[in-house]
C-alpha cells in the first residue's frame, strides 16, 4: 500500500503517540491504516484493545487486528497471536495454534520465536519433549552452545 506524504506524516504522528504512551490519540490515529490493511499499526490496534491502552479491553477486537496482522505475515504479530493461544488470552488455549504461529515467525528469523519454541520443547512445556527440535531452535536463536542434558 503506497501512501502519500501526508498519510507518511499522519501515520508516523500516530505511531509517535503509540511511543508517547498517548494512547487514546494512538487509537484513533491508527485505526484507519488498520483498516487498510497496515499490519503494523493493526498489531498496535492489538496491543492496545488486549491491554486496556486508550481504550476499553476488548478481547474480540485484540483478537481480530492480532490476527489480521499474523495473516499478513507480519512476524511480531505472528508471535503475539501464537502468545494467545499459548497462554489462552482473548482466545481459547490452543497449544497445535500456537505453536504454528510461532513456527511461521521463527522461520522469518524472529528470536523470541525461536526461543519460545527450543524452550517448550526442551521443557515439554504443551508439547512433547523433544531435545533434537529444542536444539534446533535453539541454533536458529543463536544459542548454539546450549547444553540440554
Amino acid at each position: 500500500m503506497e501512501m502519500t506524504d501526508e498519510q507518511l506524516v499522519d501515520y508516523a504522528s500516530a505511531m509517535s503517540a503509540f511511543e508517547g504512551k498517548h494512547f487514546a490519540t494512538a487509537m484513533g490515529m491508527l485505526s484507519p491504516f488498520a483498516e487498510n490493511g497496515n499490519a503494523e499499526a493493526q498489531h498496535r490496534m492489538a496491543i492496545m484493545y488486549q491491554n486496556g491502552l486508550g481504550c476499553a479491553q476488548n478481547d474480540v477486537a485484540a483478537l481480530k487486528w492480532m490476527k489480521a496482522a499474523a495473516e499478513s505475515g507480519f512476524a511480531i504479530a505472528e508471535h503475539g497471536l501464537g502468545f494467545m493461544y499459548m497462554e489462552g488470552e482473548c482466545v481459547d488455549k490452543d497449544i497445535n495454534e500456537a505453536i504454528g504461529w510461532f513456527k511461521k515467525a521463527a522461520e522469518q528469523g524472529l528470536v523470541g520465536s525461536q526461543t519460545t519454541l527450543a524452550m517448550m520443547y526442551h521443557e515439554g512445556n504443551g508439547v512433547e519433549k523433544d531435545l533434537v527440535e529444542a536444539k534446533k531452535w535453539y541454533d536458529m536463536a543463536g544459542f548454539t552452545d546450549m547444553d540440554l542434558g
